[in-house]
């Protein structure tokens, strides 16, 4: 399952449940559903919630995709750690949950 780096972003701006998603254009025109879920259709549905910048956005996106790759990194680092000690894949396995 992909994960979706642009909704993990925008709830860690003004708590969660402060935003949707547009249905239709500013011409009127509907939106199709899987062209829906973007910077410019986001529609803020919370009182006093503000908007913030698509730089902003963009650099939480990247900071949620950098937390996640050192965390993978630190996971395979340490499963070498425990290869290096002698353990076997199976008790790696056992020791982090795989």
């Amino acid at each position: 399952m992909n994960r979706d780096y642009l909704q993990e972003a925008l709830q860690t701006f003004n708590g969660e449940n402060w935003y949707g998603w547009k249905t239709h254009d500013d011409n009127g025109n509907k939106i199709p559903n899987d062209q829906r879920m973007c910077y410019e259709c986001i529609k803020i549905i919370k009182d006093g919630a503000v908007m913030p910048t698509k730089a902003e956005v963009e650099a939480k996106i990247q900071e949620i995709k950098d937390a996640e790759a050192n965390r993978l990194a630190k996971k395979e680092s340490a499963k070498a750690k425990l290869a290096a000690l002698g353990l076997d894949e199976e008790e790696i396995k056992a020791i982090i949950g795989i």
